[in-house]
């Protein structure tokens, strides 16, 4: 079977263009050190060398560009941030078509944790992002600072999206290291994790930590569908069918064009497409 058409895909990392892209790059900014980063518009340029969305057109609403590439890809609802005026503008006008979700930095764990109550309760929260590499400063994934973090959600039965892996930005790497993410399933065994950002080049012993933790998935953001690795593909092939989720990267450094004409090319399983792009999502998110 090729890729279905009509499945109404989640895409659990969308959102919205800015007139100045710069701003989706601002909070880790100061922590960058090379020059070509900080001239840049868009610091991980090298790796998607230079096919990137650009900035909104004047005279366009951002909601209504967001939705007009949603619906042209077949994509049914997406993952969005909850904090910006536009978010929140899409969030009422559009309950249908988007999810709330946040970031967190635990450098500040109190006001992590109240963050993430009051934003369930105002917006129904359904996700919870971290990324320790972006962190001022930065805080690795097994830290005691994200233990109350991961806690709540646990509580709360939100799922957690850890970036795992070498991050795109040029930042030190470590404090993303897969292999943290061992303890935070032995930890939190209710708690659903679920990694970003493709946990390159340890996606070997992902796939080992996912056959280990049932609570352990993979989203496929910031990849384009060719690039997806080949240890990811076979794992959902064979027995994780489960647990790879589909998510993208618009319009962060992926136009949707890129990503859904590639992914037709993707050797999946028959039985691994509804899953990838939508049904994972949708039981990880609790929605329907």
């Amino acid at each position: 079977m090729s890729m279905p058409t009509d499945i109404g895909i989640i895409d659990c990392m969308i959102g919205f263009m800015r007139t100045d892209p710069e701003m989706n790059y601002a909070f880790f900014r100061d922590n960058i050190k090379d020059e070509e980063s900080k001239n840049t518009t868009f610091p991980v340029e090298y790796l998607f060398k230079g096919n990137v969305p650009g900035a909104l057109p004047d005279g366009l609403d951002p909601v209504a560009v967001t939705l007009e590439q949603m619906d042209l890809y077949g994509i049914e609802k997406g993952l969005i941030g909850c904090e910006d005026e536009v978010s929140q503008r899409a969030l009422t006008q559009h309950p249908d078509r988007f999810i709330a979700s946040t970031n967190v930095d635990p450098n500040d764990v109190l006001g992590s944790v109240r963050k993430i109550k009051q934003l369930k309760d105002q917006f129904d929260i359904r996700a919870v992002g971290t990324f320790p590499a972006g962190c001022t400063p930065q805080v690795p994934i097994s830290d005691a600072k994200w233990y109350p973090v991961y806690a709540t959600c646990a509580d709360l039965g939100i799922p957690v999206f850890i970036c795992a892996g070498i991050p795109g930005p040029r930042l030190p790497s470590m404090c993303q290291h897969v292999e943290m993410l061992d303890i935070i399933c032995y930890d939190f065994p209710e708690l659903t994790v679920v990694t970003r950002h493709g946990c390159q080049p340890w996606t070997e012993l992902m796939v080992k930590l996912m056959l280990k933790w049932p609570n352990l998935h993979y989203s496929t953001s910031a990849f384009a569908p060719k690039h997806y690795d080949q240890r990811i593909i076979d794992y959902a092939n064979t027995r994780g069918a489960d647990r790879i989720i589909y998510a993208g990267y618009f319009p962060m450094g992926l136009t949707l064009s890129r990503i859904f004409n590639d992914m037709p090319h993707v050797p999946f399983n028959d039985n691994v497409w509804p899953k990838f792009l939508r049904h994972n999502a949708a039981r990880v998110l609790g929605i329907s």
